[in-house]
């Protein structure tokens, strides 16, 4: 039907679709900052917890009640971090951008 050869050229949509320094760089500050809001928000949190003991008695009580603080703080860690994985691939992307850009110029 309609497949497209490999021979064809590229549509002007799809290069327009590639990652441009610029946008990599915009992208990896934005997941910075995040990061930096939930690392932020993550020390709050485990902060408030520590500030305020539980009480209680029972031993399911403080049970959950540990579960419930660990998995608080765990999802927010993981978020902080997968975040912060992305910031710093942006960045090592924005630089491989940047080289094939320069390549290309200085080739043709």
């Amino acid at each position: 039907m309609n497949n497209p050869t490999p021979t064809e050229n590229k549509s002007p949509e799809v290069e327009s679709a590639l990652p441009t320094p610029l946008r990599c760089l915009t992208g990896s500050l934005m997941a910075g900052g995040l990061t930096f809001a939930l690392y932020n928000l993550t020390s709050s949190i485990s902060q408030n917890f520590a500030d305020r003991p539980l009480h209680s008695n029972n031993p399911t009580v403080l049970n959950i009640s540990v579960a419930v603080r660990t998995l608080v703080v765990g999802m927010s860690t993981l978020a902080m971090v997968v975040f912060g994985i992305v910031a710093i691939a942006l960045i090592a992307l924005t630089i491989q951008s940047s080289i094939q850009q320069l390549t290309k110029r200085s080739s043709t």
